[in-house]
């Protein structure tokens, strides 16, 4: 049992030394790879900050992984999301094969139950989000979107009658049912 809660001094330091070097990459890494590194545009870049803490955490605490090995592996994972992220603003083939089609769940006051269906959320979860967003009724609402990101967008109707730009919905799926 004592073995199983602790270790013993000579991994210690290098555990600490590892923790250090590996998290000093990450940071100059990002320095040169830019900020996106970490945001959450697309699911390229979700799967990137999960995959970077992932190799975080083995090169820290795995006998079987060198710090030169999670540097590399590092290093790869910042130069593929940057190729990616690339291909995707220039190569439109491209980036429709990666990227998800963002999906509109609501139209003004209409929930789409469809696409509520094909999107995996249920109208709780639609209605947390509109609470999140501080909508009080459903009058509000002009447009709630489901992003490729996962994230869900509340576009609130204008008091002052503004119209939707549709530049802003350019690729959401049914949003000619915002038309009707």
């Amino acid at each position: 049992m004592k073995d199983w809660i602790f270790t013993s001094l000579d991994i210690i330091l290098p555990t600490i030394v590892s923790a250090i070097l590996i998290y000093a990459l990450i940071i100059a890494y990002t320095r040169i790879f830019g900020l996106r590194s970490f945001s959450k545009m697309s699911s390229f870049d979700f799967a990137m900050t999960i995959a970077v803490g992932s190799l975080l955490a083995s090169t820290i605490v795995s006998k079987s992984t060198t710090v030169m090995q999670g540097g590399i592996a590092l290093f790869s994972l910042y130069f593929l999301q940057t190729s990616i992220a690339f291909l995707r603003r220039k190569v439109d083939w491209f980036s429709n094969a990666v990227d998800n089609q963002p999906i509109l769940l609501m139209h003004g006051e209409h929930v789409l139950h469809d696409n509520l269906r094909k999107a995996h959320l249920s109208e709780t979860d639609l209605q947390a989000k509109l609470r999140e967003a501080n909508v009080l009724n459903y009058q509000q609402v002009r447009a709630v979107v489901f992003e490729t990101t996962g994230d869900i967008s509340v576009l609130h109707a204008s008091e002052d009658g503004a119209q939707l730009d549709p530049k802003l919905l350019r690729g959401v799926k049914d949003v000619d049912l915002l038309k009707r």
